[in-house]
């Protein structure tokens, strides 16, 4: 791997593979002295499917990513990483992490799990992390 990252994206999303993710991110931030961002997308298709009132399911997940969100700052921060960023956004995935998040932050690494929360979506609409490794402009690194 080469050492010369300088800006991080790490995709999140509370299951065990964007932890180990997220572990390797901040590992690899701090090799390069790089700032990181750490995106949570809330995806809006897992909402609209649920029975549920959607605006009260928005709210309490958006309660959730915005207290585990707070978690990984302090996390990567005391790792002694200087620039930490978080980015929370509800919308889809695919498009936020490959082409919104990269081109707004001149990301050079993505760092994401094999699969995440969405795999009931994944089966109907193509992997999350399949697209990302396919279209973004930078280097994606898929942790296991």
């Amino acid at each position: 791997m080469r050492a010369d990252y300088q800006s991080i994206l790490v995709a999140i999303d509370g299951s065990k593979q964007s932890e180990k993710a997220f572990e390797e991110a901040i590992a690899i931030a701090v090799i390069n002295r790089a700032d990181l961002t750490i995106a949570w997308i809330i995806n809006e298709a897992d909402l609209s499917n649920s029975a549920f009132s959607y605006s009260k399911i928005l709210n309490e997940e958006k309660e959730l990513v915005e207290k585990e969100m707070l978690k990984k700052i302090h996390d990567a921060q005391q790792a002694g990483i200087e620039q930490v960023e978080s980015v929370i956004e509800l919308g889809s995935p695919k498009e936020y992490l490959t082409k919104v998040i990269p081109e707004n932050k001149k990301i050079d690494l993505i760092i994401m799990g094999p699969t995440g929360k969405g795999t009931i979506q994944r089966a109907s609409v193509g992997s999350t992390t399949s697209y990302v490794v396919n279209n973004a402009d930078c280097s994606v690194l898929v942790v296991r």
